[in-house]
């Protein structure tokens, strides 16, 4: 009896109870298993995946769509993984072939590392903007941040979300609403009794995950993260636009090092919508 290709399996919807599949799926890569953020992404998002005949999941990615449900304005593409075991047979390429088929004439963002672009641009993707890894403990010193900040309050989120669709030039309020119950901190800059800029501090395995920050400038994007760290003794990491020399640069005096850059592309847009100037990190490069 032939065995079928693997290019040849259906590709499927993923829900929350494939949570522990693509979480296996992640530890197969070498990835850490991330189960935390994998809940929010089958949550807020869609998953797709190819089932292993032989148990568990072959290859599976999340897509988060922004904008009005009946017809999103940006959808994001991550955690593109296939088993080690069936690497090099070109699932990769069918799953995201079937995937960019079905968002249609949706415009695409994801963040590409150096082995992941070359199939990307292969299906018309292309690079528009770098993001810089950095991780580490955060060193407390030099002068104190002049922005004040606090905890956000439950009173906050619709300035948040008004703000954060302002700069992310899409509404993301199903994304935004679950940030106090996926993040251990919620933080808001305020002047004059207006929120200037927020950040979110989640936790993902050892790390607390600083994401997203939004904020009117740098001196604000500083103050958030201080405060943020101010609160927790683990590291910190969070992918900044490369263009944000200066917050790069405050990072890295302040004890995080850089780890890796990826890519951050686009189909059918030739740039991200939005405001990149106060769009200083994602809440996860998986769902831009």
């Amino acid at each position: 009896m032939l065995t079928p290709s693997p290019t040849a399996l259906p590709v499927r919807r993923l829900t929350h109870r494939d949570l522990i599949a693509c979480a296996d799926l992640s530890e197969d890569r070498g990835w850490p298993r991330e189960e935390h953020k994998w809940s929010l992404l089958l949550t807020a998002g869609q998953g797709y995946g190819i089932d292993d005949p032989a148990g568990g999941l072959m290859a599976a990615c999340a897509v988060t769509r922004y904008g009005p449900q009946e017809r999103p304005e940006l959808s994001a593409i991550g955690m593109m993984l296939v088993a080690e075991r069936h690497a090099r047979q070109g699932l990769g390429r069918h799953l995201l072939r079937h995937v960019v088929s079905a968002l249609g004439p949706t415009p695409l963002t994801l963040h590409a590392t150096p082995l992941g672009r070359p199939l990307y641009e292969e299906l018309g993707f292309k690079t528009t903007g770098r993001a810089e890894m950095v991780s580490g403990h955060f060193l407390p010193g030099g002068p104190a941040p002049t922005v004040p900040t606090r905890a956000a309050t439950a009173g906050d989120l619709p300035a948040i979300i008004r703000l954060d669709e302002d700069v992310f030039g899409t509404d993301r309020t199903h994304m935004i609403t679950r940030l106090p119950a996926f993040a251990d901190r919620l933080r808001v800059a305020v002047e004059d009794g207006r929120i200037i800029g927020y950040a979110a501090a989640w936790p993902n395995m050892d790390t607390h995950v600083i994401g997203p920050l939004i904020a009117r400038d740098t001196e604000t994007a500083r103050a958030l993260v201080a405060s943020l760290a101010a609160h927790t003794d683990r590291p910190l990491r969070t992918d900044v636009d490369v263009r944000h020399e200066d917050l790069l640069a405050w990072l890295k005096e302040r004890g995080l090092a850089s780890v890796a850059f990826n890519s951050v592309m686009t189909h059918g847009i030739t740039e991200l919508p939005g405001d990149w100037t106060r769009r200083f990190a994602p809440l996860t490069v998986a769902a831009g």
